[in-house]
């Protein structure tokens, strides 16, 4: 006996998810609709991607501006990056590599944290 989903069953599932999941996956969804209509629309397409890459080399160099003072001006450089990753395959490639990378290095740095945990205190177990 096979069960049939109706269209509206599947739209009350994706919007219960996009409630549930807070304004960040409602904020997701919009913009893959909005991706997915410029892409429906050809003459939208070169437009689009000069807005994207104006904004992520704006976002880089505000980052850059920042480097040299206290705060956050790698991140932001790292954030311009990875809104021209959304269009440029390069930018994308670089945005996997620098999180492969992060990765690594939060690994790094737990396991360090971990040894020296249990140099300075023997009798606690490792989890």
């Amino acid at each position: 006996m096979s069960t049939s989903v109706s269209q509206n069953d599947v739209v009350v599932r994706q919007s219960a998810r996009r409630t549930a999941g807070g304004p960040w996956l409602r904020l997701q969804g919009f913009l893959g609709r909005s991706r997915a209509w410029i892409h429906r629309h050809p003459r939208l397409r070169a437009p689009y991607r000069v807005l994207v890459a104006v904004v992520g080399l704006t976002i880089i160099a505000i980052g850059l501006v920042l480097v040299p003072l206290p705060g956050p001006g790698w991140l932001i450089v790292f954030v311009g990056v990875a809104v021209l990753g959304t269009e440029f395959p390069a930018a994308h490639r670089l945005t996997q590599a620098v999180r492969r990378l992060a990765h690594r290095v939060r690994l790094w740095w737990r396991a360090r944290r971990e040894r020296r945990a249990a140099q300075t205190n023997p009798t606690r177990t490792a989890a």
